[in-house]
């Protein structure tokens, strides 16, 4: 079990960006799971999903803002996770290919906010979800995956992906298909997921437009981030017990006994003296050394 987990580990670190979403993801999943099982076994009422849902309610949502960040990373389900993570993965790579792992960090979360707060303001402007807004939730990274798809076809519109029994199909054509599928479906009974998807696809086109004018609208995101860990790195470094070092009192002391060592071994040499020539061989100075020494 230990090689398996320092397999895992290894592979996190040495990933890419894309890759470590992916293990995010599914590490939130497992957790989530396992923690809803154990509630389950003890008939516990609670459940941990609920935490961290995105609710469409407002007052609800206010209640648990951490939602709009943490609804991206869980799903409902192995099939929702497994058709997400492959399509982060696909189209994940293709992304690095043209941007950074820094600006796909922005995007993923720069998408998954632009589709959870469209989703929110819709099922509460919209009279047909009226009915809907009080139990209304959402979990997944579709809006994320969205963003990033788009954001590669805004880039290289005219770039083919291969799909098994279709064939060779450009990026401008998968990403036009997928937002007019959402809309098409925004009355769905999954009606939230499509809009936030619309939302992450507004995301995705507003980043890579707004690059090519040369401003990236996820900077902000990625210097939170960034300013955030450094915070946490911080904090985590000073409950470490750490080991006092004076480097001032360890050269204070190897100075003191470097004195010390000079001063005996100058009274050793003249009381040599003293027994073999005799006390008038002593110098003034060597006479006043050894009287010194001798009322300490």
């Amino acid at each position: 079990m230990g090689n398996i987990l320092s397999d895992i580990q290894a592979k996190y670190r040495q990933g890419s960006i894309c890759l470590k979403f992916i293990y995010i993801n599914i590490g939130v999943f497992l957790f989530t799971y396992i923690v809803n099982l154990i509630f389950l076994l003890f008939n516990a009422r609670p459940s941990l999903w609920g935490w961290f849902e995105l609710p469409a309610d407002i007052m609800l949502f206010l209640r648990q803002p951490w939602s709009i960040i943490s609804y991206m990373f869980m799903h409902a389900n192995l099939l929702h996770l497994a058709f997400n993570m492959l399509w982060l993965w696909a189209f994940g790579r293709l992304f690095l290919i043209f941007f950074s792992s820094r600006h796909f960090r922005g995007v993923y979360f720069f998408g998954g906010l632009c589709g959870g707060l469209l989703y929110i303001l819709s099922y509460n402007v919209f009279p047909y979800f009226s009915n809907a807004v009080s139990s209304a939730m959402m979990v997944g990274a579709s809006a994320s995956i969205l963003a990033i798809t788009v954001a590669v076809a805004v880039r290289e519109p005219e770039y083919q992906v291969n799909f098994m029994f279709i064939g060779r199909v450009k990026l401008m054509y998968v990403a036009l298909i997928m937002v007019i599928a959402d809309v098409m479906l925004i009355t769905s009974q999954n009606a939230g997921g499509h809009i936030a998807h619309l939302g992450g696809a507004l995301a995705g086109w507003w980043f890579a437009a707004a690059l090519n004018k040369g401003y990236d609208v996820t900077a902000w995101i990625n210097n939170l981030i960034s300013w955030t860990m450094k915070q946490w790195s911080r904090l985590t470094e000073s409950k470490k017990p750490k080991m006092e070092v004076h480097y001032g009192k360890h050269q204070d002391d190897y100075d003191y006994n470097a004195r010390k060592k000079a001063q005996s071994d100058e009274i050793d040499r003249i009381l040599d003296k003293l027994k073999q020539s005799g006390y008038d061989s002593l110098t003034a100075e060597e006479k006043k050394r050894l009287f010194d020494a001798g009322r300490k």
